[in-house]
């Protein structure tokens, strides 16, 4: 984009919409040739393996315009056939598929630093490793039972399968390294003890495919992009992902290496976890703290690595029943609860229970097992069921009375309700006092925020801590002791890889006021004393509202938050001028918007409405709906806590969120030092979806998009939509990670650019948060052809490079200084500006680890950086450094943050939208129970919710 302050030369031309083929150069960089373009008819083939046809990959028929054969199949970003045959038979076939673009070369920026990484190198053979697809039935079994079928199997027939040992994912993929005396299929037949009678499986084998080591070697050390016939195979039948052309040697690895910890283990993910052994750290509510590893095999430069991490997650505890009953209704004895549950507190055990697994302790040893599937309404003494008797007669009986006839069992509580288990037409009903909770049940359930709080102060660990754990894991888990990693002939070592990283230098920041100010980041951090705001808003009108009681907060506490916030916001160059036009106390939601309708209607020209709230409240979700949504009102709200106990620091951060929802500009980058990519008009979006919480089938997904509204970049625009979860045969099958109205959210956005700049973006750059590297192919198909879609619909040739970038923060990378000396605060962390792009990154294409920010607490944690597609021929230097720049441009705070500020307001956005949804007669937005009427949830109703105002739509009403 044109400089800060320089008039704008004549945009150059758009470059062309293909992939890495065509297009110029780097932005204001010499001009590419074009590759030669391939007929229509011509598909792009692989290598033909011995003995096995050509797979070809299918150039898609309809293109988007645009978008040339050329861009799709030569060039930099030329196919993978292997990604491109085996996603195209995965994807829609309306769209074309995408291939993520090679690395340009490797970063020179910045100071060099050495670093360990938790990585340990993989050494394995040259050959080959068998394949199985294997079928149990009955299916539908877990994971668990399924291996211990497979491992029964394997020691009942020791002529299939004589001295082998076989590894199994626990699904449908068995791999053993010499293949199996079968033919085609086999079918066995393998019996399980169990709980008072055996149970018999069907086990059907059948081969699928060789996998050749040697091809992973190749592709590792970037000799070839492509996989030969036999991997494609197994992609094509087993797989059931998008796959890329390590997928299946990586999951050959993966399945091996997993195969003994899965048995040992409480498999969650990738990670491993063992029940709380010398260490106990309860979370409250039938929940603890349990520590495991996490473990995945990762494809990197020129060899396999294995990511070991140390890991923690919330599991039930296993007690009984009552005592769980206890913790999440906050029963200290269970002798005090005389009565039965009041319909609240059976409501609230209900939502905590419901879907746990028990185990009854009234029929000796045979502990069996149920799901529970509800909690009755009466109590055991009442809850009726038809018991059918030996004559053939069926009469009403109690719970109660049953247990006391059948079990000699008089009821301690019978005044408790009883949890009804298995399929709820079935009438099965348990007494809380026979139940126990079954060990080893992960809480997907989201934590209540004392809960996480409670979790984070369990698990945070200084990165020297955490290195040193990591090593204890890896010692401990002797891996190359491991029968099944030396059936496979694989070694793992012992040491964390050595990487070169580098440290990128911060940009400067440009304040305004009279002395127009630079600030210069020092380890992530600026100070804004002595700076003006570079573009500060003057406030004449302004209203407090407070939805504290008075008790707590009394007028004088008011009064002197007002002459401080007026002293800090007048230091920092966005004056408070007079003391507020209103100031009245008010209580509960429902005075909400009446009390903003009469400030709006009586006080021309209010801009800001100040609310003081009693910690966490309903009134926060009211106050957001009525000010973004209805009336479209600026608002700040701020705790009682703070407001009778002021600090610089907090008032500080209040002005930093008031200017920009105002419309000021906090601070700039430096012009001068901004990547050459600003040379010409550039819009910068940021993407993401944010879902439900585990279990909630009620609430929507929401997407948010926000784009760059000026050249610096500070102003950000919002669009924001709700999504439904994905249903298919009336089920619903999970979390939509595209965005489905992602055309018409781009095309809003350039339109609002257009605006405020007068300018048309030659250049569009994605910063997309929250999608998995096994969703790459699936989202980038479709989020990159609805942009071009959203260009093309607003004029017929418009075409801006389009650079689309994958932003990850859930993944178990750590960077550990090797050096004390560069070990930054008290948690020993990696300096901000840390970059690697070589050793642990992918073989061929362009990804890298930047951890932009100071890590106060914990270990820090790098965001991952994987570009999907890129018209703008970035090389690895300007967009690395571009990235790091962006993250120092976040408004709520003087400190560069972990992701770019686009991605971190796109994550704002959706949050804010979450308020939006909560209706105000309930709770808080967090895991709210929804009553309300049915036609308030309908997708119309619920997008009429999450649609701000025209006015709030004008400035940053989510900082």
């Amino acid at each position: 984009m044109y400089p800060v302050g320089q008039p704008p030369g004549p945009p150059s031309a758009p470059p062309a919409t293909g992939g890495g083929g065509t297009g110029p150069g780097g932005p204001g960089g010499p001009a590419r040739a074009l590759a030669p373009s391939l007929p229509p008819s011509a598909p792009l083939a692989a290598p033909q393996p011995p003995g096995g046809p050509a797979i070809t990959t299918i150039v898609p028929p309809h293109q988007p315009p645009g978008a040339t054969q050329a861009a799709l199949a030569t060039g930099d970003q030329a196919q993978s056939t292997v990604g491109a045959a085996a996603a195209a038979a995965l994807l829609p076939p309306d769209l074309p598929t995408f291939v993520a673009p090679r690395r340009p070369n490797l970063g020179r920026e910045g100071r060099p630093i050495t670093l360990r990484a938790n990585h340990f190198q993989i050494t394995m053979p040259r050959g080959y490793v068998q394949h199985y697809d294997v079928s149990i039935q009955p299916d539908k079994c877990p994971r668990k039972v399924n291996r211990e079928i497979i491992e029964t199997m394997v020691q009942s027939f020791p002529r299939i399968f004589s001295n082998l040992k076989p590894v199994f994912d626990g699904r449908s993929n068995l791999y053993t390294r010499d293949p199996l005396p079968i033919n085609e299929k086999m079918e066995l037949e393998v019996t399980l003890p169990g709980d008072g009678r055996d149970r018999v499986f069907k086990v059907a084998m059948k081969w699928l495919a060789q996998v050749n080591l040697y091809t992973l070697e190749e592709a590792l050390e970037g000799r070839t992009r492509t996989i030969p016939f036999d991997a494609i195979q197994v992609s094509a039948l087993c797989c059931h992902v998008q796959v890329s052309a390590l997928c299946c040697h990586v999951q050959a690895l993966d399945v091996v290496m997993r195969h003994l910890p899965s048995m040992t283990y409480t498999p969650v993910g990738r990670s491993f976890f063992s029940a709380p052994d010398g260490y106990y750290h309860p979370l409250g509510g039938g929940r603890e703290v349990w520590f495991g590893f996490h473990q995945s095999v990762r494809p990197s430069q020129w060899k396999m690595m294995l990511n070991i991490d140390v890991s923690a997650t919330a599991f039930y505890k296993a007690q009984a029943v009552i005592e769980f009953m206890c913790e999440v209704l906050d029963i200290r004895e269970i002798n005090e609860q005389r009565k039965p549950l009041t319909d609240s507190q059976r409501v609230k055990f209900t939502k905590e229970i419901k879907g746990l697994k028990i185990e009854i302790t009234h029929c000796g040893t045979m502990r069996r097992k149920y799901r529970v599937c509800n909690v009755t309404r009466r109590p055991a003494q009442m809850q009726s069921f038809p018991l059918q008797l030996e004559n053939g007669q069926t009469v009403e009986c109690t719970v109660a009375k049953y247990f006391l006839d059948k079990y000699r069992m008089r009821l301690r509580f019978p005044h408790l309700p009883c949890l009804q288990v298995g399929q709820e037409h079935k009438h099965t009903y348990l007494p809380l006092e026979v139940c126990n909770i079954v060990a080893g049940q992960r809480c997907i359930k989201k934590l209540t925020d004392m809960q996480t709080s409670t979790m984070i102060k369990a698990t945070a660990r200084s990165a020297p801590d955490r290195e040193r754990e990591i090593n204890n894991l890896v010692r401990k888990a002797d891996f190359n002791n491991d029968p099944y990693m030396r059936e496979f002939g694989l070694t793992i070592s012992t040491a964390m890889m050595e990487v070169r990283g580098r440290v990128l230098p911060p940009p400067r920041l440009q304040y305004g006021g009279r002395t127009r100010q630079q600030a210069m980041p020092n380890q992530g951090v600026w100070d804004m004393r002595g700076k003006q705001f570079f573009t500060g808003v003057e406030i004449r009108v302004w209203a407090i509202a407070c939805f504290a009681p008075q008790r707590t907060v009394k007028e004088d506490a008011l009064r002197n938050f007002t002459t401080q916030l007026q002293k800090i916001s007048n230091d920092a160059g966005m004056p408070i001028l007079g003391q507020p036009c209103f100031c009245k106390y008010a209580t509960g939601p429902d005075q909400v918007e009446p009390m903003f309708r009469y400030l709006k209607n009586n006080f021309a020209g209010l801009q800001l409405v100040c609310v003081v709230l009693p910690g966490k409240t309903p009134v926060y979700a009211e106050v957001k709906r009525v000010g973004d949504t209805v009336l479209g009102m600026a608002t700040q709200c701020v705790q009682a806590k703070n407001v009778n106990k002021t600090s610089p620091q907090t008032l500080s951060n209040l002005c930093l969120k008031i200017n920009v929802k105002l419309g000021g500009i906090n601070s700039i980058l430096v012009p001068g030092i901004r990547p050459k990519v600003f040379n010409e008009p550039v819009i910068f979006l940021g993407a993401d979806v944010t879902h439900p919480p585990a279990g909630d089938n009620k609430k929507p997904s929401i997407a948010a998009v926000v784009g760059s509204m000026d050249a610096h970049p500070s102003r950000y625009a919002a669009t924001v939509r709700v999504q439904q979860h994905r249903q298919v045969g009336g089920i619903r099958e999970g979390k939509e990670e595209v965005i489905t109205e992602f055309s018409s959210m781009v095309k809003e956005l350039l339109i609002q650019f257009y605006k405020c700049t007068r300018f048309k973006p030659n250049r569009v750059i994605l910063y997309r948060d929250g999608v998995s590297e096994g969703q790459f192919q699936t989202v980038l198909q479709h989020e990159l052809t609805a942009m071009r879609e959203a260009c093309i619909k607003l004029e017929a040739d418009y075409k801006p490079g389009i650079t689309y970038i994958a932003v990850q923060k859930r993944h178990h990378t750590r960077l550990f200084c090797s050096d004390k000396k560069e070990q930054s605060g008290k948690s020993g962390n990696i300096p901000a500006g840390t970059t690697v792009d070589v050793g642990i990154t992918h073989p061929t294409e362009f990804d890298f680890y930047l951890c932009s920010h100071q890590g106060i607490q914990g270990t820090s944690r790098p965001s991952h950086y994987h570009v999907l597609w890129d018209d703008n021929h970035f090389d690895s230097d300007e967009l690395q450094c571009l990235t790091y720049q962006l993250c120092h441009t976040y408004v709520r705070c003087t400190r560069s943050v972990s992701i770019p500020a686009p991605a971190y307001y796109a994550h704002l956005v959706a949050f804010r939208a979450r308020y939006h949804l909560v209706e105000k007669e309930h709770d808080s937005g967090e895991g709210s129970h929804q009553s309300g009427n049915s036609e308030d949830r309908t997708p119309t109703a619920m997008a009429r919710a999450v649609t701000v105002h025209t006015d709030t739509n004008k400035v940053m009403y989510f900082a």
